[in-house]
């Protein structure tokens, strides 16, 4: 079900030819490109902007890049949470080829709720795995990055020539978003400087000072990923505004509508300073809301989840006279990204590995086609408050598994217990009614399809018990947190980390 208000706009604009000469690396040979600006959003989730159907947040300047671009409904992350989705990204490779599937630790919750032990988690993306970004510098593109990076120390070694406020953490800290910051690679600003308007900033100056020039910027803002802190006077005004049932956090809010402002004021430099025709525009999450902060219905759960809320996110692409304005149910995912771009700068790569398709057909109302879209994750990541996450049980967003949607079907596979779940997203997009032993022949089919992906990129799938599991005192923990009150809809930023650190004792939570 699409929420987005304005009719769905006909392709009828033939796809001008993009220019580009064939690049080998070093090439000195002139070549007509546009520049990249991908605005990366931390933890946004799939319903939680104006054109997608809210109702409470407001975000003009992104509603109105939402006409003027293609908007893609079943737009997907490559994971359910930051790190293992960046990897995706800027890697152009699913997550047992890089080996990032979390934030570590791999074994978040109770061990005794744990029936196998995690496979092996990465906490980075090797220095010499070709990226994104290297890909724009070997054809001598400008490269920043501003915001949030969490796959490396530093985003210098990974082929940026700028760096603004980037390194492995996954948020701004506590009390981050507004000066003194805590995050590294950033000159301190005046007290009570906000952050989201900071990063900004540097952006603009970054592409005032690259106008004449191809570049590319990767603008990932921390924002709204948590602590939740806004402006005081936007929260105030959210407080004195009419929620709804899936949207009611006025902090939250807040830091929605900084994000918009913000998104605005890139796009009204790029307009001012005469690149709009030649810069091609990316708006994406990078996965999921928190479901306990702003809810997705009719999706189910939120990050870290693999049913849709975790995983589908927002996403509109922006091109003038290359993208017409219209409306895409076409499934598509962020492990697209590197194949379109190397395809439109015309480059040759060596390793032809790369696990996304090239969604320039899509452009002129063209289909990619039919394709499995997998997501592998032999780990743990424990709950946020087991009374809202929707996750398979209470104490876990998810357990370890794989999922693939091919069509409109989806399949999920545990391997605690070899369970299989078949949903038809399109007449039940909630994934409530499983239909695995209505469909056995479907859930056949498509159980098949990831065994043999498996096999294909060595996917690590984990096979030993835990010796500290304890069946009953899992069955005693999911009572207790069902009849825990859990209140995650606080207005302090500090407790609500304090809630999210509450989940067990054991667990080492990072707010991921």
């Amino acid at each position: 079900m699409f929420l987005h208000p304005r009719k769905f706009v006909p392709i009828s604009l033939a796809f001008t030819a993009i220019s580009v000469a064939s690049c080998d690396s070093g090439a000195d040979n002139a070549i007509e490109t546009p520049n990249i600006v991908f605005i990366h959003i931390d933890d946004l989730g799939w319903s939680d902007l104006g054109f997608m159907g809210s109702e409470f947040y407001e975000t003009p300047n992104i509603d109105k890049l939402a006409t003027e671009g293609l908007v893609f409904t079943h737009a997907y992350a490559g994971a359910a949470n930051c790190a293992p989705s960046r990897a995706n990204l800027f890697t152009g490779k699913n997550s047992p080829r890089h080996g990032m599937y979390t934030v570590n630790p791999a074994d978040r919750g109770n061990p005794r709720t744990r029936q196998l032990i995690a496979s092996p988690n990465a906490d980075s993306i090797p220095s010499d795995i070709y990226n994104l970004a290297n890909l724009f510098k070997d054809v001598d593109y400008t490269t920043a990055h501003i915001g949030k990076w969490h796959l490396s120390e530093n985003p210098l070694t990974h082929g940026f020539d700028y760096n603004i406020g980037g390194d492995n953490r996954g948020h701004p800290g506590q009390g981050g978003y507004f000066a003194p910051y805590n995050i590294a690679n950033i000159e301190q600003g005046p007290d009570g400087e906000y952050l989201t308007d900071r990063l900004t900033d540097e952006a603009v100056t970054f592409i005032k000072n690259n106008k004449d020039q191809p570049f590319f910027l990767h603008m990932s803002f921390y924002t709204v990923h948590t602590p939740l802190m806004g402006k005081e006077e936007m929260v105030e005004k959210y407080r004195m505004k009419n929620p709804t049932d899936n949207h009611f956090h006025p902090v939250y809010a807040a830091m929605i509508e900084s994000m918009d402002e913000n998104v605005g004021r890139i796009l009204n430099t790029i307009i001012e300073l005469g690149l709009e025709e030649n810069t091609f525009i990316v708006f994406i999450s990078d996965n999921g809301g928190i479901r306990a902060i702003s809810r997705q219905d009719p999706l189910r759960a939120g990050k870290g989840s693999y049913y849709e809320g975790g995983i589908r996110v927002p996403m509109i692409l922006k091109w003038p006279g290359k993208i017409q304005a219209a409306s895409s149910d076409e499934p598509v995912t962020n492990l697209d990204f590197f194949p379109t771009f190397k395809n439109i700068l015309g480059v040759e790569l060596e390793d032809k590995i790369l696990d996304g398709d090239d969604l320039s057909p899509l452009f002129t109302g063209g289909s990619i086609g039919k394709r499995p879209l997998i997501w592998h994750f032999p780990i743990y990541l424990q709950q946020y408050n087991g009374k809202v996450d929707q996750g398979r049980d209470p104490l876990f967003r998810t357990r370890p598994g794989s999922i693939i949607r091919y069509g409109n079907w989806k399949l999920h596979e545990y391997f605690e217990d070899g369970a299989l779940e078949l949903y038809n997203l399109d007449t039940d997009p909630g994934e409530k009614q499983s239909l695995a032993d209505i469909h056995p022949e479907k859930t056949k089919e498509l159980h098949q399809m990831l065994i043999q992906w498996r096999k294909e990129l060595n996917a690590p799938v984990p096979d030993q018990r835990n010796p500290k599991y304890d069946p009953a005192f899992e069955q005693r923990r999911i009572k207790q947190v069902l009849s825990e009150n859990n209140n995650m809809y606080t207005d302090d930023p500090l407790e609500f980390l304090r809630l999210l650190a509450f989940m067990s004792e054991e667990s080492k939570v990072k707010c991921e």
